[in-house]
């Protein structure tokens, strides 16, 4: 596939995050369908208040878990939020969401705080959205 998002300069590519975090959060696969399940826990190094990576420059090298898409990995998309504005560009579809309803601010409590035993207890359904 051809992504529009090619095409887009360094600048472009960063000015099109809306700081939303919902890819910020802890997500869980099912090791059977490869499904990928949301929850309210959020990264421990996601500023709860605003919504930005408290070290966004080095984010993959402090959390390894840390989805950095790029140009070079667009298969990694699916795992993207539905609302996610790489994803909508990149499957074609109109960019036109609400960023302050997308926020995570408010929704999320920091994984310092859940036991990974304690996550699927966590798993929730607001961060995607259907078209």
């Amino acid at each position: 596939m051809d992504s529009p998002l090619l095409a887009l300069n360094d600048t472009e590519w960063e000015n099109l995050c809306d700081g939303c975090a919902r890819c910020c959060v802890v997500k869980l696969e099912d090791e059977d369908t490869g499904e990928v399940y949301y929850t309210d826990v959020a990264c421990r190094y996601l500023n709860l208040e605003t919504g930005r990576c408290t070290d966004y420059a080095n984010r993959s090298t402090i959390n390894p878990e840390c989805v950095t898409l790029s140009k070079n990995n667009l298969e990694i998309m699916q795992i993207m939020p539905s609302t996610c504005a790489y994803r909508l560009m990149h499957e074609g579809r109109t960019i036109a969401l609400d960023v302050n309803t997308l926020r995570v601010c408010g929704q999320v409590i920091s994984e310092e705080h859940v036991l990974e035993t304690e996550l699927e207890d966590h798993i929730i359904d607001w961060n995607t959205t259907e078209d």
